[in-house]
């Protein structure tokens, strides 16, 4: 293996130490490798980082195990070339298997330009990642809260949930605050409905009838003051995000005309990919990178799996919700999509095929600053029409019908 770069280092991280490795080449050809153990705070990795410049190192390599890389990488950025790379990604030999060991195999695959750099934003784009997945996990925390709300209500034999489409609607939580101040009767609780629910007051009069005890009175309190909590919380966390996202707007602005797609989900999306889509050659490379493209086994001409393959779970996760919803978009080349694969694939493999034409769309409009052109629910239709016709007149003609057909004259 030839040495490209002339002085670099490798980093083997862990929560309390760093054995960092750096090899430098003589003039005559000659290398030079010296290891040191540093510790994790602050003024231990600049320590580290005068040490490096001392070094006259440019690249430093380093995995990327847990959350250990992050404060390292944030002090070493700007003044060296850093790369992060995937554990998976480097090859391990036997007797590789101390610290030491681990950070001088990473300065020599790094110092033959073995190592392929992981895909780190820039400090921006980290930061306003960081806002949109605590949001996303208080969105899935306050999911769980209203689970077990309908739990308790369900063992205190309220049916409000049979009647109420949404029980944590207005309101539905007017009523379950009665349930717990236990001041009004069940017909009067029911008479707090609004709207098109008050068309079931006679229901609700009978959902409302139930076995509730202070012991599920205490629980729906405090689950309600959670859920109050938590939903404030995603209030104050979106308006932090819409202003650190100014950055982004545009680009928000455009992969939210999409179908399926909304502000929250267009903010998720392009806080996991950014707007800059030349760090991705292609679509074929950040759909591989999102996890969401066919998996590639084969081997003596077989194709052996076609799982996708692992990437973004929070990306993933955002194309996911997104292509639920544009499977239900009626007109839509996506809900066309769905429809033809689920039939013959099931609807898990359909939404994940959808979720990828979304993201390759989402690469497309903001690479080529461009807005989305629908192409039509009869998209495939028109594609495959001489496979098409032949299909159906076959089909009329089992049924018993005779069929004749003959093309349609345009209008003048």
């Amino acid at each position: 293996m030839e040495p490209i770069y002339t002085s670099c280092c490798g980093l083997d991280v862990h929560k309390r130490s760093i054995q960092a490795c750096v090899r430098r080449l003589d003039k005559e050809g000659r290398v030079h490798q010296e290891v040191r153990a540093f510790g994790t705070m602050t003024r231990d990795i600049l320590t580290l980082s005068d040490w490096l410049t001392e070094q006259e190192v440019t690249h430093v390599a380093m995995e990327s195990t847990g959350v250990f890389w992050k404060p390292i990488y944030n002090i070493l950025e700007g003044k060296f070339t850093l790369l992060l790379v995937n554990a998976k990604h480097v090859k391990h030999v036997p007797g590789r298997k101390t610290d030491v060991k681990d950070c001088q195999w990473l300065s020599q695959l790094l110092q033959c330009g073995l190592l392929k750099a992981s895909f780190v934003p820039g400090r921006p784009q980290r930061e306003f990642r960081d806002l949109t997945r605590h949001r996303a996990q208080l969105v899935t925390e306050r999911g769980s809260v209203a689970n077990r709300i309908h739990k308790v209500l369900e063992d205190a034999n309220i049916k409000l949930g049979a009647v109420a489409t949404d029980i944590l609607g207005k309101s539905g939580r007017d009523m379950i605050m009665a349930l717990i101040e236990a001041k009004i009767t069940p017909d009067e609780m029911a008479d707090l409905a609004r709207q098109q629910l008050r068309e079931k007051i006679p229901q609700l009069c009978l959902a409302l009838e139930g076995n509730v005890t202070d012991h599920h009175r205490f629980v729906l309190k405090h689950l309600m003051d959670h859920l109050d909590y938590l939903e404030s919380q995603i209030e104050t966390f979106s308006r932090r995000i819409e202003e650190i996202s100014r950055p982004f707007e545009g680009a928000i602005e455009a992969v939210a005309k999409l179908p399926g797609i909304q502000s929250r989900s267009a903010e998720n999306i392009i806080a996991e990919i950014g707007y800059n889509m030349e760090q991705f050659p292609s679509d074929e490379h950040i759909s591989s990178w999102a996890g969401i493209s066919p998996g590639n086994n084969e081997s003596a001409g077989k194709r052996k799996s076609g799982k996708t393959t692992k990437g973004s779970r929070w990306l993933r996760s955002a194309l996911t919700q997104a292509a639920w919803a544009a499977s239900r978009k009626k007109g839509s080349y996506f809900q066309a999509q769905y429809r033809r694969l689920a039939g013959r694939r099931g609807k898990k493999r359909a939404v994940i095929a959808v979720g990828h034409s979304l993201l390759v769309s989402i690469y497309h409009i903001l690479k080529n600053k461009t807005d989305y052109k629908e192409l039509g629910g009869d998209y495939f239709d028109k594609i495959n029409s001489k496979r098409l016709v032949p299909y159906l007149v076959k089909r009329l003609e089992n049924l018993g019908y005779e069929v004749d057909l003959s093309p349609r004259q345009k209008a003048a």
